[in-house]
């Protein structure tokens, strides 16, 4: 019994983190277009410019946690939940004095549950012709009742919370303390909880720290390619098999792309390499520690296009050496790793245990495949295309940004190369996905349940890798029929 209550807990502290990333990520543009304005405009910028520099206190205080608060109310009940949250939002960015993306993580989600609970207890009573105005007077009255109640409760409380956490994070900044972080960061990371600390707990950190002094180290911890592909770099030195030859395209995805999962089945194949990521993480936070570096807004992906793009004006070289330090520090960790240990790892088995680890990291169940598991009133795998038109094709990942938008490239390209021209494909977040008249769903096999939740009409395919699935030819073939 306690192990259980003890995995239920896990669980849902894993779904806080993964639906806390997910308010996040969407909004992750907004955040780079500050962060670019205020590396150009202000005083210490490239080029200062006094009206132009105008936007950045608007845009940390209002849009982003504007942005952030919709996306959460949004996920908990779509448009209106997003409209409910962010009116809530409005009282404590005005309680406060501080940027309240924290605020906004909370009010967001909290007025869209409000929102629908009162939908659910008084939708059956509503008189017929009294629809709209129902729904509207409740909207607008419950979020000034949640407004009212942030302004004058919840923003004081959230200028405590942020204060404790910046001087914390400074304390641990000025104790030379901070590069201690990466011995839980990068397993974590392997351990597929990299969006939920990154855009969870690092971003709204990283852009009050931003706010204050231009710039933060906040953003370099967990988005640094350097020991991902240190480990990829040692793989195709000292690898074996196939290891060897997918870790030269890994590398690539990974350090120009930021696509860090890719890198993740490598460590799972050969546990001794956790060793090789946390000591170049805490490697390269020395160096940006040393170097005083920060950059001016998060980076996603992690690329290091991103990450230089994005340094302030003071940083490139400190990033550099981050990044290239961390990188050196676990391909010899790695290489010594690999040199000792030269059986031939098992990738496709490492790649199993990394989707049943993200599985878990998500909150979700991995036990599904196209022969398996719960597949009662609900359309599973290839063959059944044998009997269903398809108009849409959608692949579904937990943002709906990253590997998704690669897998749905992928099978576009393939598309063309068999002349298939009247198929939409497309990528989507799962909790976006609804039914749909000749829908088929791609999911990596972690996620197919929560798909089926969203879409139970659709044609759900589960993969292993979005990257390369043989299931794409199949497909491919199948719609063509």
């Amino acid at each position: 019994m306690s192990n259980q209550k003890s995995v239920n807990s896990k669980s849902a502290i894993q779904r806080l983190g993964s639906n806390l990333s997910s308010m996040i990520m969407p909004n992750i543009g907004a955040l780079i277009a500050w962060g670019l304005i205020t590396m150009l405009f202000i005083p210490d910028g490239f080029l200062p410019n006094e009206e132009l520099a105008g936007l950045v206190d608007p845009m940390i205080v209002y849009l982003i946690p504007i942005l952030i608060a919709f996306s959460g109310g949004n996920l908990v009940y779509d448009h209106r939940g997003g409209v409910v949250g962010v009116i809530g939002t409005m009282g404590v960015i005005l309680g406060a004095d501080a940027p309240m993306l924290l605020g906004a993580m909370v009010l967001g989600p909290l007025g869209g549950w409000l929102i629908k609970k009162f939908d659910e207890l008084v939708q059956d009573s509503i008189p017929t012709g009294f629809e709209m105005l129902v729904n509207n007077f409740s909207s607008g009255i419950l979020g000034f009742l949640i407004a009212i109640t942030a302004y004058y409760g919840i923003g004081p409380l959230f200028v405590g919370l942020n204060t404790f956490m910046a001087n914390g994070t400074e304390w641990i900044i000025q104790k030379g303390l901070l590069p201690l972080a990466n011995v839980f960061i990068e397993p974590a990371k392997v351990l597929f909880l990299n969006n939920a600390i990154n855009h969870g707990i690092f971003t709204p950190l990283g852009a009050q720290q931003t706010a204050e002094a231009g710039k933060s180290i906040i953003y370099l911890l967990e988005t640094n390619p350097g020991p991902g592909v240190g480990i990829l770099l040692a793989y195709m030195v000292f690898g074996k098999g196939s290891a060897k030859s997918s870790a030269y395209g890994a590398s690539i995805i990974h350090f120009f792309g930021g696509i860090h999962e890719i890198y993740f089945p490598y460590v799972m194949m050969k546990p001794l390499l956790f060793i090789a990521a946390i000591a170049g993480g805490v490697t390269g936070t020395f160096i940006n520690v040393l170097f005083d570096s920060g950059l001016t807004s998060a980076a996603s992906p992690g690329s290091i296009f991103a990450i230089m793009g994005l340094a302030s004006s003071d940083s490139y070289f400190g990033v550099a050496m981050g990044v290239l330090s961390a990188a050196v520090v676990s391909f010899l960790i790695a290489a010594i790793i690999l040199k000792f240990d030269n059986k031939e790892g098992d990738l496709q088995a490492a790649q199993v245990k990394t989707a049943e680890a993200k599985a878990v990291a998500k909150g979700t169940n991995s036990d599904i495949s196209d022969d398996r598991a719960d597949k009662e009133d609900v359309k599973v795998g290839v063959d059944e295309l044998e009997n269903e038109e398809i108009l849409k094709i959608i692949f579904a990942c937990d943002a709906g940004m990253g590997s998704s938008a690669m897998g749905a490239s992928l099978l576009k390209k393939k598309a063309k190369e068999a002349n298939i021209t009247d198929i939409e494909i497309t990528n989507s977040p799962v909790s976006k996905l609804k039914d749909e008249e000749g829908l088929l769903i791609i999911t990596q096999e972690e996620l197919t349940l929560r798909a089926k939740e969203h879409a139970p009409n659709a044609v759900h395919v589960s993969v292993d890798n979005f990257l390369g699935s043989p299931k794409y030819d199949e497909v491919i073939d199948r719609v063509k029929k």
